[in-house]
């Protein structure tokens, strides 16, 4: 992709005192002060110790990303579905058409597994013609998911389409999902065209 954003414009930014605590295992956490009523409803809001594993024993991948979709207002969502063997290139070769203006927000479906997913953030840089604009969002922090869970979904913000002339376009994208351990679990080329009608 022409315009490619460095790893310097996609990391995420950083909460100025922030630091993350110290790593520790599901069990370990379940153990931590037990008599601690805060904490216990703290682990309960992370659904530790709430129903069996769906891990797979054989992924070493913490969080395994199941499908990313794009809302748009007054149209069926488009869903790509990110089991599928090489849905992330295809990513890149086919561009989504958002109309001018048309309210839109992106979602992503994944899985957590073997230990306590800690503040992912959705991180994205769009390029188009030498211009260059980062966002970021916080998707939050999760447990590893269950039976009684098998997945998270989150849905982003809700975004507007550039419009007028100049806004028409083609778009380039790069975006990536990144926990506060700078561990990139999902970093994906996309592209968009803005036109005047669908």
């Amino acid at each position: 992709m022409a315009d490619k954003p460095s790893e310097e414009e996609l990391a995420p930014e950083q909460t100025a005192g922030f630091k993350v605590g110290e790593k520790k295992t599901i069990d370990e956490y379940q153990r931590l002060d037990q008599e601690d009523e805060s904490l216990n409803r703290w682990k309960a809001s992370l659904g530790l110790g709430q129903g069996s594993s769906v891990a797979d024993p054989n992924d070493p991948r913490k969080v395994v990303m199941l499908s990313l979709g794009l809302e748009v207002e007054g149209r069926g969502d488009m869903i790509i579905d990110l089991k599928s063997q090489g849905a992330v290139e295809k990513l890149k070769e086919k561009p989504f058409t958002i109309k001018e203006g048309a309210t839109f927000r992106m979602k992503v479906c994944f899985k957590v597994q073997h230990q306590i997913l800690s503040g992912m953030k959705y991180v994205q840089v769009v390029k188009r013609m030498g211009m260059s604009n980062k966002s970021q969002e916080m998707i939050g922090s999760y447990s590893p998911n269950t039976e009684s869970q098998p997945s998270y979904e989150k849905k982003l913000e809700h975004e507007t389409a550039p419009s007028g002339t100049l806004a028409r376009g083609h778009y380039n994208a790069v975006s990536k999902f990144i926990d506060d351990d700078n561990q990139t679990h999902l970093k994906f080329e996309w592209s968009f065209d803005i036109k005047k009608d669908w």
